[in-house]
């Protein structure tokens, strides 16, 4: 592999790490400064802060478009300096294992939304809601995610981005933070594998039992499609584990 490649895609993975902690800075700024009372519906600092944490996702979707490239690159020129047929069944059943490899075959996709703000009780003796009552938490999404994994999915992408062993669903507020990038409602999650099998993982779920007596109590959304064919492309971003350690006494 050339050094000039090498140097490339080690800058990109530390470029991605250092837009998620200004992300997740600028998320805990407007949360602390909630928290003193500002009205976020007329503090045009705000206004101007969401506009610069939708920039700062849509340059990390670009530095991941970047990234996916040169790990092309990378496997394209380890496969002509390393081309022995072991080594590379080897490697592919490596690439699937940890989520880096395209996969193909029929699916299901779930969509959740939150329920309307003026949202009142669709069933007699509910309460009125709270405003953590309209949305989507974290929970939920992780809810679906796990159900799907039991279902035996191959693969499962949330929103536009595939999910890995290190991929940890994040929210703040009804805000996601997923590896780097941030969305806001509805939710998709996509999972190819058995579509039977999927379904009765989501149904037999008690947590998304739970979500759904919100849906049908306050208007959640709730939408499970089935799929013929999807292919699910392959995760292009850093796969470095990083830890925290004490500090020197």
């Amino acid at each position: 592999m050339s050094p000039s490649l090498r140097s490339l895609a080690g800058q990109v993975p530390r470029l991605l790490s250092a837009g998620v902690f200004a992300l997740a800075g600028l998320l805990f700024w407007v949360s602390f400064d909630t928290a003193q009372g500002t009205n976020l519906r007329t503090d045009d600092s705000l206004l101007r802060l969401s506009d610069l944490i939708g920039q700062r996702s849509d340059r990390n979707a670009e530095l991941d478009e970047d990234l996916s490239a040169l790990h092309k690159q990378v496997d394209r020129r380890n496969r002509e300096e390393n081309g022995h047929p072991a080594a590379t069944r080897q490697l592919d059943r490596l690439r699937d294992a940890a989520g880096t490899k395209p996969v193909r075959g029929p699916a299901v996709t779930v969509t959740l939304t939150d329920a309307p703000p003026d949202a009142r009780p669709r069933i007699p003796e509910v309460p009125e809601p709270s405003p953590n009552d309209l949305v989507i938490h974290q929970q939920d999404l992780q809810a679906v995610v796990n159900a799907l994994w039991r279902g035996g999915a191959t693969g499962i992408r949330v929103m536009d981005q595939r999910l890995i062993s290190t991929s940890a669903v994040r929210c703040v507020g009804n805000t996601l933070i997923l590896q780097g990038r941030v969305y806001s409602p509805p939710y998709t999650v996509t999972a190819v594998g058995d579509r039977d099998r999927l379904r009765a993982a989501l149904d037999d779920d008690p947590a998304i039992e739970n979500y759904l007596q919100y849906v049908e109590a306050y208007g959640l959304g709730w939408k499970v499609e089935e799929h013929g064919m999807v292919t699910l492309r392959g995760y292009s971003g850093t796969v470095d584990l990083r830890h925290a350690e004490p500090l020197a006494e």
